[in-house]
């Protein structure tokens, strides 16, 4: 086992029985040694032709229900997820030697819990969230930059930038996660979790 990982996944086997509680640890960890963005992942979707797209964004909260992340419900991500809620998450911290996969089934959050987390984003990303038409064409940057400040102008109270309808969460309700540990000569270490029901089986795996 490399010295960076101490962590010793045949203990978990045997002791921890939720993963939810696992990935707390290890996020815990991952806050400490990550540079910049430790809530970082990647979420893979296919749409109903079952081309697939992966993305880099960002994890805003997480509990026993799923893991969840805001967007523009008009972008790529969130039509592939209209299409087809399956989709998966991968968490790779590089400072710790570590990797997460999740994978499951997407729901959209209440507008009460949209609304709550959209009104702690600063201003300037309130705003972004209503002058972009993201993934759609944009002809020029100033274009988008026209937009950004007539919103501005429409929305010049900083406490009181309504959250558009088209903007808001997924949650991602897991079916099964995977933590992988680096090992030397490659002999890396994985354990993944499967639900079952209500309740979650653990299995070892081949590196």
């Amino acid at each position: 086992m490399n010295q960076k990982n101490p962590f010793d996944l045949d203990k978990c086997f045997k002791d921890l029985e939720n993963p939810i509680e696992l990935f707390k640890e290890w996020f815990n960890e991952a806050k400490k040694t990550e540079i910049n963005d430790p809530n970082a992942f990647t979420l893979a979707t296919a749409d109903t032709n079952g081309i697939p797209s992966a993305r880099m964004i960002l994890l805003k909260d997480f509990n026993q229900n799923g893991f969840i992340f805001y967007t523009n419900f008009n972008s790529k991500k969130s039509s592939d997820l209209k299409e087809n809620p399956n989709a998966s998450l991968c968490f790779h911290w590089k400072s710790l030697l570590r990797q997460i996969r999740i994978s499951g089934k997407v729901s959209k959050v209440s507008n009460k819990e949209s609304d709550a987390y959209y009104k702690t984003r600063p201003y300037e990303s309130k705003i972004g969230a209503w002058a972009s038409n993201q993934s759609s064409v944009l002809n020029n940057r100033e274009e988008l930059i026209k937009s950004i400040d007539d919103f501005k102008k429409k929305y010049p109270n900083k406490n009181e930038v309504p959250r558009p309808d088209y903007w808001s969460g997924w949650n991602l309700d897991p079916t099964s996660i995977e933590f992988w540990l680096d090992g030397k000569n490659r002999i890396h270490q994985r354990l993944k979790y499967i639900k079952n029901n209500s309740s979650w089986e653990k299995i070892l795996l081949n590196p």
